[in-house]
Formats: C-alpha cells, structure tokens, sequence
C-alpha cells in the first residue's frame, strides 16, 4: 500500500478526524480507511487536537547536500597524517582506523559519518582490505567480578617522536571485560608489577585469583632460567618476588602458556596500542607524563563509553551491576599477621638465617638483630622508594618487627629495584 500522503490530501484527513472526535467514527475505521497502525493514528490525533489546520500528513524529504570544501580538507589531512602512521616501520601499527579519524574530527567539532571517511580514504589511497578475521566465539567464563584478574604488560615504541620504549602494565577483571589499572613504566621490574596490584587491591579489594604468563617476573621455568639443572629448583618450585607477595595475600595465581590463552587482555591491548600509538604521533607527545594523560583519556573512553564486542555492555556499567546484583568475589584488603603496616605486604622480600653472632648478610651488608637468637630465619622486607633513592629495611622475627631503618638505595648495588 502506497503512502498516506499519496493517497489522501490533508483536507480529507482533517475529515476522518473530526469525525473520530465527534464520535461519528472509530478508531479501527480512520485507521483502516488511512491504512496506518494505532502508534500513528495516535500521533495524528493529538496533532488535530492541538490545532486542526496544522495537521498534515505530506511528507518532506530532505537529501543531504555535499560537504564544505573546508571540511574535505580537513577529512583529507587526517587521512594522510593516518597514512603517515600505517607506512611508519617503527610503529606497532599496520591497519587504518577510522573510528579514529573520526573521533579526532569529533573533538574540534567536526561531525562526520564513518562511511563518508572510508569513502574518502579509498579515492586518496589511504585503504586496506581489511583481514579476514575467525568468526567471534569467545564468552565470558567467570559470573562475577573478582573472579579472575587477567595481568599483564606490553614494550612497544608508544610515541614515534622519541626513541625510547615503555611498557605498558594492565589489570582487567575477566567478567566486566573493565581495566582496572593501566599504566606506563620506563622499566618492566617486579616492583612496577607489585605497585600495580597494590594499587588495584587497595581499591577494589583480593581477588579469587590472578592471571598471568610465564614471564620471568611471575614463574620461574627451569630450563629457560637456568642451564644448570642440579644447581636450581624445578620449575614453580622458586618463587618470584611477585608470587610471594601473592601468596602472602591468599590470592591464587594461574599462567598462561601461550599469548593466545591470554587472549581477552591481548584484545584490550591492542586497542589502547592503536589509539595511544596514534594520538602520541599527532599530539606530539615527547614525555611518559604526557603518554600517561593520553592513556588515561583512552582508558576511561574504554570502560565508561564503549560496547564491548564480548559482553555487549559498557565494561564500567556491567561491573556495577554486578555490584549491585551480588556477583561480586572481591574481598576486602585486611593486613595479614603478623605485619602492621601495608608496606610489609607489598615488598620485596628475602629469608636470611641469623650467625653466631646475631647478624645477617643482606646483600653484602651486616645487620646487628641483638634480639633474634643465632641460626634463626628471619623475613626481611624490603620497600624501594627510587625516586628519594632509599629503600626501607624492615625486618621481621617471632611476630615482632625488630628492625626498621632507611638505607641509601647505594648499600644495595647488587638489587636491581
């Protein structure tokens, strides 16, 4: 059936509707005799109500006219400063992203549909076919948040315009699909990795468990640490330092072995990669401070504005709705006995065995422990401070702390913090 403004003028609308308010007509009479449903019956209705000679029923198209010339221009130049990006051998970037380009025009207020930039990206040479990709068949295996925290970090050149590599260090919560924590270190240590669990336990509270890769910082692996077999323990049989801040937590640690087991935090990954590789190289950016305020830009655009392709939610949303529903698992942070302060947790630890003479060997420097007797173990925590160049000993013996001091990160040269 042909539209309603093809068939019947306004005047033998306004007709049936004054009849319909008269009551010399029902609904299901105007509606059959106009061929329209109830929704814009309705509409109409209320339209002849208001003001009978304002009601119409003719239909207006409007075709969108062509784009200014200065806005081509603009749609151009982003496109080839994209190119410039894509053909960069240095960069960890090797498609085009037009969700990108159109969120930079965005930002200065330029409003243009993606479809329009993909068209221009294809007439100036700025197109790749895009890969075919294995179907989508990944779910969400935990049922609540606190289940399973999927850790991990990634070296790449972030900014073009120097030559130096961060790592990037992230925390996601498996059922939310939410980061947690993201942040960028000049160097991968197993301090920057306990700083960021510290950071997303204090705030959120103790997850079930911990998931990570093999590397070197969370598992030692015999054979790839070591050549000498009987000289060193098995594999798992050592613990890192982040392991035994885990253990020291109650939080249960799982690995992954191999990056494609580690895929729902892989993804992720190379989101922020693209986004944060794009935005330095156009922004300029020149310093980790100023990669950090476009990380956290792209990090809060990830959890609080964007669809998960998984989950189907905003990851932000969907944690607090777990929140509020009760799937939660996250506990909440007490200091474990017999430590009293938070920095005794989230160390670098080490066991020594006191001498004959009540002293211990940490790192080539004596320490005097007059109150622990001789040929006893003692747990000796240590918290680096780099940027004062200090590192806080504390030492712990029969539930007692019996030794705190601050040493010159110099008396350790041996420790690498």
């Amino acid at each position: 059936m042909s539209q309603v403004h093809k068939r019947f003028s306004d005047d033998q609308v306004r007709v049936l509707f004054r009849g319909y308010c008269h009551g010399s007509l029902d609904r299901a009479a105007v509606c059959e005799t106009l061929g329209i449903g109830k929704t814009r019956f309705f509409a109409l209705a209320k339209q002849y109500r208001e003001d009978p000679s304002l009601l119409t029923v003719a239909y207006e198209r409007s075709s969108p006219g062509r784009l200014d010339l200065s806005l081509e221009v603009e749609i151009e130049k982003e496109l080839m400063a994209e190119k410039s990006l894509v053909d960069d051998p240095r960069l960890p970037i090797d498609t085009y992203n037009y969700s990108a380009v159109r969120d930079r025009l965005h930002k200065r207020e330029l409003d243009v549909a993606l479809s329009t930039i993909i068209n221009r990206a294809k007439r100036f040479g700025c197109y790749r076919q895009p890969k075919k990709r294995k179907a989508h068949d990944r779910r969400v295996e935990t049922v609540a948040i606190g289940a399973l925290l999927q850790h991990d970090a990634s070296l790449h050149l972030w900014s073009p315009r120097i030559e130096e590599k961060w790592t990037l260090i992230t925390t996601l919560d498996d059922f939310s699909r939410r980061l947690l924590y993201a942040d960028f270190v000049r160097q991968e240590t197993s301090w920057a990795h306990i700083k960021a669990a510290e950071t997303v336990v204090t705030a959120f509270g103790l997850p079930l468990k911990y998931y990570v890769d093999s590397l070197r910082v969370f598992r030692f692996v015999q054979g790839r640490d070591s050549n000498w077999r009987k000289h060193v323990l098995q594999t798992d049989e050592a613990d890192t330092q982040w392991r035994r801040m885990m253990r020291v937590l109650g939080v249960d640690v799982s690995y992954a072995l191999s990056p494609q087991a580690k895929g729902k935090i892989e993804r992720p990954y190379r989101w922020l990669q693209d986004r944060i590789v794009r935005t330095c190289a156009l922004e300029n950016i020149r310093t980790i401070d100023e990669a950090r305020a476009v990380l956290k830009d792209e990090v809060s655009r990830y959890n609080d504005r964007q669809v998960h392709s998984t989950t189907g939610q905003i990851p932000a949303i969907r944690f607090e709705q777990a929140m509020k529903e009760g799937k939660d698992l996250f506990r909440p942070f007490a200091l474990p006995k017999p430590y009293t302060s938070q920095r005794d947790v989230f160390s670098l630890s080490e066991k020594r065995t006191t001498d004959g003479y009540h002293r211990i060997s940490l790192f080539r420097h004596d320490i005097h422990l007059p109150k622990v007797p001789t040929r006893e173990e003692v747990d000796v925590r240590l918290i680096p401070d780099t940027a004062k160049s200090v590192v806080t000993v504390r030492i712990w013996w029969g539930g007692t702390l019996q030794y705190s001091l601050d040493h010159p990160m110099g008396d350790f040269p041996r420790v690498h913090f």
